[in-house]
């Protein structure tokens, strides 16, 4: 099973950023992908999740109302869209993968590679 993220990049407050996970290995049915994000110096967080059978959604509280997850069953794709990108959302992205079983906030089986994401004052 890979998981394979990209997309970020360096932005300014205020704009936005696409970010994509490449699911490949396995079909993730009864599975719930998520984003999370690490800080600098901080522990690792949990951002926003979906469930892959019925697109099903949870977010976090700082991120509400801004980001909004989302999945191409066909393309094997999830998908962060991130809006009014603030300097504190700073960090690197990770996706990650598990069983439909488990919490929103894990354990979580599968991780892809984290893509920087950086928000200029």
């Amino acid at each position: 099973v890979q998981l394979q993220a990209f997309g970020g990049g360096l932005v300014q407050a205020g704009g936005s950023l696409r970010l994509s996970c490449v699911v490949s290995g396995r079909t993730f049915n009864n599975w719930r992908l998520a984003w999370f994000r690490q800080a600098p110096g901080k522990e690792r967080e949990f951002v926003a999740g979906i469930i892959w059978s019925d697109g099903a959604t949870y977010y976090e509280d700082f991120v509400k109302g801004r980001f909004t997850i989302s999945r191409d069953n066909a393309k094997n794709a999830v998908y962060l869209q991130m809006d009014r990108l603030k300097p504190e959302d700073t960090g690197v992205y990770y996706c990650a993968a598990t069983w439909l079983g488990r919490s929103w906030l894990g354990p979580y089986d599968y991780w892809g590679q984290g893509t920087q994401v950086t928000v200029s004052s």
